[in-house]
């Protein structure tokens, strides 16, 4: 909404939760037995931090996802080549909180985006050095990789160190193997089984 991302948390599968008034009164009387309003007066203490915890739970959520849309603003407006590396440390000094923190909120949690749902996970992951002086996206490279592989000659695919030698002179510096690994990740093929014989 006006050129900015507006994040909301959906609530959906979340119950209302609220205390039974009937027992809150109950506690407010003078003829319970002193042992049945001790009994009642921990179970609104228990009955009230899980209310509390919840909520917490939700802004940590709602935190760290205001966090990952600064981060990744370019991959939001421009897409996957656009992927920032980022690690939960980040995220993690970015809003005060401990990494594991982090790490428990994004897990099994997804956003929808202007470039479709992605698990909370997809957002960390490691980078590489360009020759420009700026960290690139692993998942960025993975995605170049599979560019270059779909646009080959099929008759004579590129080898991984070719592949390395294309990204290189994009300023990409990856080792042959780290291109080996990356197109394993991918689920694609060494160029010999890639070879379409006419």
């Amino acid at each position: 909404m006006d050129g900015e991302y507006v994040i909301t948390l959906n609530d959906d599968g979340l119950p209302k939760l609220r205390v039974n008034s009937r027992y809150a009164r109950m506690l407010e009387g003078r003829s319970l037995d002193r042992q049945v309003a001790e009994y009642l007066r921990e179970k609104m203490r228990n009955a009230v931090w899980l209310m509390k915890s919840i909520d917490q739970r939700q802004r940590t959520i709602y935190k760290v996802a205001r966090s990952i849309v600064s981060f990744q603003r370019g991959f939001l407006d421009s897409g996957i080549e656009h992927l920032r590396p980022l690690v939960l440390r980040d995220v993690a000094t970015d809003i005060g909180m401990h990494e594991s923190t982090v790490s428990r909120v994004v897990n099994n949690k997804y956003m929808h985006t202007p470039q479709g749902v992605y698990e909370m996970k997809f957002f960390f992951h490691s980078g590489i050095s360009s020759a420009y002086g700026e960290n690139v996206s692993s998942v960025t490279i993975k995605q170049r990789i599979r560019k270059i592989i779909e646009a080959e000659d099929q008759r004579r695919p590129l080898s991984d160190s070719k592949i390395m030698n294309i990204l290189q002179k994009e300023g990409l510096a990856l080792a042959r193997r780290t291109i080996a690994k990356y197109r394993e990740e991918l689920k694609i093929p060494t160029s010999n089984q890639r070879k379409v014989l006419y």
